[in-house]
């Protein structure tokens, strides 16, 4: 009864982080969606983490056993494309997949502003997922005061960045719809920036861990900063895109 009750809280923690953004970044919309619909996106969101977490198995398998021996002469290439290309840019475009298919032709999505909502949630049901397994598959059984702990970090850490990437990605497509004849540059450069920043921020944990292990302080305080740099920095582009698309909806509908 004890490991229900502990495996019930762990999936609470997981969904906190994410749910605790989502009804803020509900509270842009003037013009709400449907519960039904932020559902769906929420649940579709969750399902491109299993997508992407398959294909990163796929790839990195692949690149083992065709160019094992030419990784291993390269390892830092290879963790630069394993970082930026097999983990940022997969889970970035699996997102953007999940809104292009499920959202955009629906009848619900009739303004610009929609796409970054919807990004936002099908991200934060990515990152959803992802706190939830990382709750369950660690390499030792974790206490409740840990589990608390990692989700509080994970709230305003890589939920918050799934989210800003995600929206930020969004408000590139959201301004295809004004420029249609850029659109695919738009999207592109959407997909870059996301990818490139999603990248960093996986580069920064990983060598704060590092510094953390090693007791380097001045490396911890320098990746740290650059952390609450990279999200502040996003957080404030995310807010000024939310401010621009909502001026511009009242000259661009996307369904009259």
């Amino acid at each position: 009864m004890a490991k229900i009750i502990t495996y019930v809280i762990f999936i609470i923690l997981g969904f906190a982080p994410s749910i605790i953004w989502l009804l803020f970044y509900l509270r842009k919309d003037a013009h709400p969606e449907s519960n039904r619909m932020i559902l769906k996106i929420f649940f579709y969101g969750m399902l491109a983490a299993v997508l992407a977490a398959l294909i990163e198995i796929e790839i990195s398998a692949g690149l083992y056993f065709f160019g094992g021996k030419f990784l291993e002469t390269l390892p830092f290439l290879f963790f630069l494309v394993y970082q930026f290309i097999i983990i940022a840019l997969v889970e970035e475009l699996s997102k953007y997949l999940i809104v292009n298919e499920k959202a955009i032709n629906n009848p619900e999505f009739d303004e610009p502003v929609d796409v970054m909502l919807y990004m936002i949630i099908a991200a934060l049901g990515f990152a959803a997922l992802e706190n939830i397994l990382v709750l369950f598959l660690g390499q030792e059984p974790i206490l409740l005061q840990e589990a608390i702990v990692i989700s509080c970090f994970r709230f305003i850490g890589a939920t918050f960045l799934h989210a800003l990437c995600s929206a930020t990605l969004g408000y590139f497509l959201a301004l295809s719809f004004f420029e249609p004849k850029k659109r695919i540059k738009l999207i592109f450069k959407g997909v870059a920036i996301a990818t490139l920043l999603h990248g960093l921020f996986n580069i920064s944990i990983m060598v704060i861990e590092a510094s953390l292990t090693q007791g380097n302080s001045i490396l911890l305080i320098s990746s740290v900063a650059f952390l609450i740099i990279l999200l502040s920095g996003l957080a404030i582009f995310v807010s000024s895109g939310f401010r621009k698309l909502k001026t511009l909806a009242s000259i661009c509908k996307i369904r009259t």
